[in-house]
């Protein structure tokens, strides 16, 4: 049962007089009141900033606007404010200012890669739908920076329309991933609307949603909701826990009807210097995840995007916090580490290196432990010749969906089949040198 906490209860209060539970639960009315302003954001905590730190955070709002729901406000803990991990994931930092030569409006280079309105189409058989630009907080480490507050970037139901259009026009695309903003921030007949289109689409194998709300607005997901969800599987959800706080009896509630929905759940952290840069943490927050029936999927290095700097880690801590958890924990429960590439690449993974050595049929690994060991191949392996007709395959492969593949990257020069023996890039030195011989 969710009952009113001493700092909602005052928070509440300070909004409207005696606002009871059952509205503080409804999610259009915490909507209704989500803080935009300092001013408002030192009254529900009886704050004060002085006059200097005021006029910075005011010129941060202004370039990267400010908006936390008061449910979110409650998890705020003022004894240790600024070093708290909800206070620097919510509230605006003047650090945001300072512009590393490294920063990018748009690091992943997701509006290049956009055939068509609202579609990045990177990967081979999957494509992002960006169907909402609308969140019910403004992370202040948000990769799309370049969106937040732009209400001319919202996108329209014919721009919503062309883009299901590209993804019916395109049978190679089996996975759908749609994001935003945030897509649970929709009404539910209009995201109803949207899931149904889709799953009329026959090559369109699978749809995921990722979302916050279950962090940052868990009464959004009503049990109404969660039964809309429900008739369009199969449906993922990707949730973005950053800390083990973040993980309360309202987000349990939530995660437990997206569950008992049947949806498959996971999880997408940052790693964000201040807020979960220690294995401890990381340790206590996918544990806490699994407990929930969420697996952790990934762990981000935090984008090159404008005004994240300071959240910024080395690589080498995601290193450590991964080295940490494999071996130390469920395996299921062990994210993995990437890098989203700089420029569109993708995601990139990281790991620990486990493999020491390679001989001639042997390879010598070590474990978490340190534990040393040898592992023997085979003295002979003939393999079996692949051209890559599929669907003509007489091996014991008879998949009902089976088709021609074509390889892609480094899976093409892996291929028996495929004569490249390198990928080249363009534009090179060396090429260039070549066309003016």
């Amino acid at each position: 049962m969710v009952i009113f906490s001493p700092k909602q209860r005052a928070i509440a209060g300070r909004i409207e007089a005696d606002v009871a539970i059952e509205m503080w639960k409804d999610w259009r009315w915490q909507i209704a009141h989500a803080i935009t302003d300092i001013d408002t954001f030192e009254r529900l905590l009886g704050l004060e900033f002085e006059p200097e730190k005021r006029a910075l955070l005011e010129e941060t709002v202004r370039k990267f606007p400010l908006r936390i729901t008061p449910y979110y406000l409650s998890l705020v803990d003022t004894s240790y404010l600024t070093e708290g991990p909800v206070f620097r994931q919510c509230f605006p930092d003047p650090a945001e200012l300072v512009m590393d030569p490294h920063d990018m409006e748009d690091p992943l280079a997701e509006d290049t890669d956009s055939p068509a309105p609202c579609i990045t189409h990177r990967y081979p058989d999957r494509v992002l739908f960006l169907v909402s630009n609308v969140c019910a907080m403004y992370c202040r480490h948000c990769t799309r920076k370049r969106r937040v507050g732009d209400v001319d970037s919202i996108p329209s139901r014919d721009e919503i329309s062309a883009g299901l259009d590209y993804i019916r026009e395109h049978p190679d695309i089996r996975d759908v991933l749609l994001s935003g903003g945030d897509p649970f921030m929709l009404p539910d007949e209009y995201l109803d609307w949207i899931l149904s289109e889709l799953d009329a689409i026959p090559h369109v194998e699978v749809v995921r949603i990722g979302t916050r709300v279950p962090v940052v607005l868990p009464y959004r997901v009503t049990g109404e909701f969660a039964k809309m969800l429900a008739r369009h599987h199969p449906l993922w959800v990707n949730t973005h826990f950053n800390h083990p706080v973040e993980i309360t009896t309202s987000s349990r509630m939530a995660l437990s009807r997206l569950a008992d929905a049947g949806i498959p759940l996971g999880n997408q952290s940052v790693l964000l210097a201040g807020v979960n840069d220690c294995p401890r943490i990381m340790k206590a927050l996918v544990q806490a995840l699994v407990r929930n029936r969420v697996r952790p999927y990934y762990l981000y290095q935090c984008d090159l995007s404008e005004g994240l700097t300071h959240f910024r880690t080395p690589v080498a801590k995601g290193i450590e916090i991964i080295e940490n958890l494999i071996g130390h924990t469920s395996g299921f429960a062990v994210p993995t580490y990437v890098i989203d590439a700089p420029g569109g690449g993708g995601k990139i993974p990281l790991m620990p290196n486990y493999q020491i050595s390679w001989g001639t049929n042997k390879v010598v690994l070590r474990n978490y432990e340190g534990m040393i060991c040898s592992y023997k191949e085979p003295d002979s392996y003939e393999p079996i010749w692949c051209d890559r007709q599929c669907a003509t395959c007489q091996r014991n492969l008879k998949l009902d969906s089976a088709d021609e593949s074509r390889a892609v990257g480094i899976a093409r020069l892996l291929s028996y089949e495929d004569p490249a023996i390198a990928l080249v890039p363009e534009n090179t030195v060396r090429l260039e040198r070549r066309n003016e011989d």
